[in-house]
């Protein structure tokens, strides 16, 4: 399955980029995490986050299709 990964603050600075096509054998936005997890050091795990899917906040263990936009986003503070 072919997905579009975008990141935000401090994933997009440990990736290295703002998003990235991944190519894998996941099914969920966990199975995603845990792909990307091999290939990037983040600093923060899937309980810290929330995910999207098509910009719409999904659970972890929610269905990915071919094609989808999955935004993993951090805790935000501001001041």
């Amino acid at each position: 399955m072919k997905v579009t990964v975008r990141y935000f603050a401090q994933l997009r600075d440990a990736a290295g980029t703002g998003s990235e096509q991944v190519e894998g054998d996941f099914r969920t936005p966990a199975d995603l995490w845990t792909h990307l997890c091999a290939r990037h050091v983040f600093p923060l795990g899937a309980a810290d986050l929330r995910v999207s899917v098509n910009a719409r906040y999904v659970p972890f263990e929610a269905p990915l299709g071919e094609g989808d936009e999955v935004a993993f986003i951090p805790p935000v503070s501001g001041g």
